[in-house]
């Protein structure tokens, strides 16, 4: 089987708990919860898009491999990548599930497309847990200081970060019946 044949099946909705109609068959907690493990899949999905982004530009670990080493190990952080990186994914996964779990309790506005509310909404988060992870994970709790230009691209990285989790959990969770149709997949597109 191919990586796209496999993406698409990962992609299918075949599930009578995706689009539109299944929303209204659905209690509001049961929607929150499914809409919780669809935001598992996007915040992992969105934390590999944000560390592509950051490592290149970066070119330094997550600040996680601080956390590892500062109240773990005790020994220098570049001796933890592999942890670095698990944590890393550990916290941008359940920020996902945190985020899909809020956007589907989230009730306002449903005369925007999910899509969009995804992404403006994703981007508020995404800044939000930017914030935090400045200035509370960061400064307070690792006693570290970025440099104005680190900390732009920090934030940066929590906007792509949450861009990414808000259109994954958008199109997934309330948008269409079948996105192979909607989307055209089978197209080319």
């Amino acid at each position: 089987m191919s990586v796209s044949d496999r993406l698409r099946q990962l992609r299918a909705t075949s599930d009578e708990r995706e689009g539109p109609e299944s929303m209204r068959e659905q209690s509001r907690a049961e929607h929150a919860l499914y809409s919780a493990i669809r935001g598992l899949q996007a915040g992992f999905v969105a934390t590999i898009i944000m560390t592509a982004f950051r490592l290149p530009i970066l070119r330094s670990l997550p600040p996680s491999a601080n956390f590892w080493s500062q109240y773990v190990t005790g020994d220098d952080p570049e001796e933890h990548p592999f942890m670095g990186l698990v944590l890393h994914f550990v916290y941008g996964i359940q920020a996902g599930a945190i985020f899909g779990g809020l956007f589907a309790l989230q009730d306002a506005e449903r005369s925007i497309e999910p899509e969009q509310r995804g992404i403006v909404w994703g981007s508020i988060y995404g800044m939000v847990l930017s914030a935090f992870g400045s200035q509370f994970m960061l400064k307070e709790l690792l006693d570290i200081r970025l440099d104005t230009d680190e900390l732009a691209l920090f934030h940066a990285g929590h906007l792509v970060y949450g861009l990414s989790l808000g259109a994954w959990v958008g199109s997934r969770t309330e948008g269409v019946e079948d996105p192979e149709t909607e989307y055209e997949y089978d197209d080319g597109n």
